[in-house]
């Protein structure tokens, strides 16, 4: 009968550590490859004049979304929240101020640009606007002090965040799949971001505390 919560501990001690090196680690990509090489360097070439014509939103979009990535899981981590809530709501400003905000306004800007076509445009400037959506109601939950509609619209949001992650994903698998980079680019303009959205709304529904506990 014990085993059960262990194994149910292990899980969610297991997912969140997953959370914490995806994030981080293509955040860290992220940085390096946009700090420390020229801008096309890591791009598919299709995509390179977009970018070069925009420098300033790409650039914005990339290290304001770090930002986010790597703020974001220690927004979950249920010690850090009880134990240090002040630097909690600094680390919650920066994730939204400048990661959500600032990130959002530069990839909605960008998804207007987005390479192959108005699908893939679409479904970047949903995400975009979901992206904000969502951050804004948070901060609006939090203002109220209603800390179980905040905990919700977070953990949405960085459903989204994370779709950077799952972006990162899903463009290998496609090309180890075979389909060209044409096609598969706007069908995960989608799949990294709605798939994700969805699996948070099911967590919800699942669970009778909405709060997410870390280790």
């Amino acid at each position: 009968m014990r085993r059960a919560p262990l194994i149910a501990n292990v899980m969610r001690l297991t997912g969140f550590v997953a959370l914490f090196v995806l994030s981080l680690g293509v955040a860290g990509y992220a940085v390096a490859v946009y700090a420390f090489l020229p801008l096309g360097a890591a791009l598919h070439p299709g995509m390179l004049a977009a970018f070069e014509a925009h420098r300033t939103g790409i650039y914005a979009h990339v290290f304001a979304s770090a930002v986010a990535l790597t703020l974001g899981p220690f927004q979950f981590w249920a010690r850090l929240r009880t134990a240090r809530l002040g630097l909690h709501r600094w680390l919650g400003r920066l994730y939204l101020g400048v990661g959500v905000l600032v990130g959002g306004l530069a990839g909605l800007f960008m998804a207007f640009h987005a390479f192959s076509g108005p699908a893939a445009r679409l479904g970047f400037g949903l995400l975009a606007l979901a992206w904000l959506y969502t951050g804004l109601r948070a901060y609006l939950a939090i203002r109220a002090r209603d800390l179980v509609s905040h905990r919700r619209w977070m953990v949405r949001n960085f459903a989204l965040t994370f779709a950077a992650v799952t972006l990162r994903l899903w463009l290998p698998a496609s090309i180890v799949s075979g389909f060209a980079f044409e096609v598969a680019y706007p069908v995960i303009a989608w799949l990294c971001w709605v798939p994700n959205l969805l699996a948070a709304e099911l967590l919800f529904n699942r669970m009778q505390n909405p709060s997410l506990k870390g280790s």
